[in-house]
């Protein structure tokens, strides 16, 4: 995982939200999850254990982070011309990568949420949280 990361970042210019000394951290002392029985987790059995979920934890805007994220690059990879259309990317997602089937995909899911309305909230994020969230030009255009 930590190589594909340095390939994603070499490929985007961009650095990842976590910072990757605790990966390296991890890895330096041969905690490599599931392998090793501990790293992000200790696992028994097979199975990770996972302190208690506390509702109160979680960022009001984890949802946006997460999904906006994708769509951003889903966009730009149809205005960059990387996939043809929009519904090869839907495809690639709900097929390849799990995506909410019941959704449509990734940008069939931002087309019913409306262009703008993703526009304004990734304009949002990017003044929140970075310049990851920056808007790709693509949606001025959608």
């Amino acid at each position: 995982g930590r190589h594909v990361g340095d390939i994603v970042i070499e490929l985007t210019g961009r650095r990842p939200p976590m910072p990757l000394s605790r990966i390296d951290a991890l890895i330096a002392a041969r905690k490599l999850g599931r392998k090793s029985g501990e790293g992000f987790y200790v696992w028994r059995d097979g199975k990770p254990q996972r302190r208690p979920f506390d509702p109160a934890a979680v960022p009001a805007n984890l949802q946006d982070r997460l999904i906006l994220a994708l769509v951003n690059e889903c966009q730009a990879s149809v205005r960059e011309g990387i996939v043809a259309d929009a519904d090869l990317v839907d495809a690639g997602l709900v097929f390849g990568a799990g995506f909410a089937p019941f959704r449509g995909g990734p940008l069939s899911w931002a087309g019913k949420t409306g262009h703008a309305a993703i526009l304004s909230r990734l304009q949002q994020l990017a003044a929140s949280e970075g310049p990851r969230f920056t808007p790709d030009p693509g949606w001025r255009s959608g």
